[in-house]
């Protein structure tokens, strides 16, 4: 199966190639603008597929692939950027353009923050609201791939993954944990935190890199799928958890930060869909 993973030097996107190369089955090609932190297995096309995205020949540039893991997405990481919005047609045109070519099998990079403030669990049926510029393009994104016309969809496997709190490679993804690591090399003995007691729902990288590969290929389960671990967990535990597992000596200030109105006490996803299609691969 040929299988291209668009954003793939990005923090996810990486290590789903990764994961992907793990089966000699799949000829895997990354694409993206810098190859710095891709397997040196996979193939690498180096084009902006934003710019290209109305390309009438991007589709055969893109070597015909009969499976698209849309990772690409600029500022992912700073929520309130202006990318996000003026984006966002290119990334409904590059689709647009795959599943118009006679691709059939499309997966795109979702994230809970189209969803906005919820308490409890998350399923596919959530109502969305969400509250950063980031979240508002994803949610969007998601609702344009999926009213597309009829006809555009005949046949085709459209998954969209839902991520939570991505963990693991923590010098790379710009959390808390990133954060902590670099003030331990700096020296300091402690940092100021809140108390910790907002429950998420976390995932390592290689699980969750794991899980997009896995359900990419199969077209069997399609729609909104949560890739998470199902569980919420305590902030305040996993950052302990963090220091102990990385040996590390500095040591948090509970209670010095005040909760932000706007996180909620506790939201976590229903992960019963991936787990289904874990089971049947």
């Amino acid at each position: 199966m040929k299988i291209i993973v668009t954003g793939a030097n990005g923090y996810i996107g990486s290590h789903v190639v990764q994961a992907l190369l793990a089966n000699k089955e799949y000829e895997v090609t990354a694409v993206d603008i810098d190859n710095s932190n891709i397997d040196a297995n996979a193939k690498f096309i180096n084009i902006d597929i934003l710019k290209n995205a109305a390309a009438s020949d991007l589709y055969q540039t893109l070597g015909l692939p009969e499976a698209v893991i849309h990772m690409a997405w600029r500022d992912g990481f700073n929520h309130a950027s202006l990318n996000h919005i003026q984006d966002l047609f290119s990334h409904y045109g590059f689709l647009k353009n795959m599943i118009d070519s006679g691709c059939k099998n499309i997966s795109v990079m979702g994230s809970m923050h189209e969803v906005g403030y919820h308490e409890g669990v998350v399923d596919e049926n959530t109502p969305c609201n969400p509250l950063s510029l980031y979240g508002v393009a994803k949610n969007a994104l998601r609702q344009m791939i999926f009213i597309c016309p009829p006809p555009l969809h005949k046949d085709i496997s459209l998954k969209w993954f839902r991520g939570f709190y991505v963990c693991g490679d923590d010098w790379r993804n710009k959390s808390v944990f990133s954060k902590i690591l670099q003030m331990e090399k700096e020296g300091k003995t402690s940092f100021p935190f809140t108390d910790g007691k907002n429950k998420y729902d976390f995932i390592d990288i290689k699980t969750l890199a794991l899980y997009i590969a896995k359900a990419s290929v199969q077209k069997t389960i399609d729609g909104i799928i949560n890739v998470c671990s199902g569980k919420a967990v305590s902030l305040k535990d996993k950052v302990e958890e963090f220091l102990f597992v990385n040996k590390l000596k500095i040591r948090p200030e509970f209670g010095v930060f005040p909760g932000r109105k706007y996180d909620s006490p506790i939201i976590y996803g229903d992960n019963s869909k991936i787990l289904k299609i874990m089971e049947t691969i």
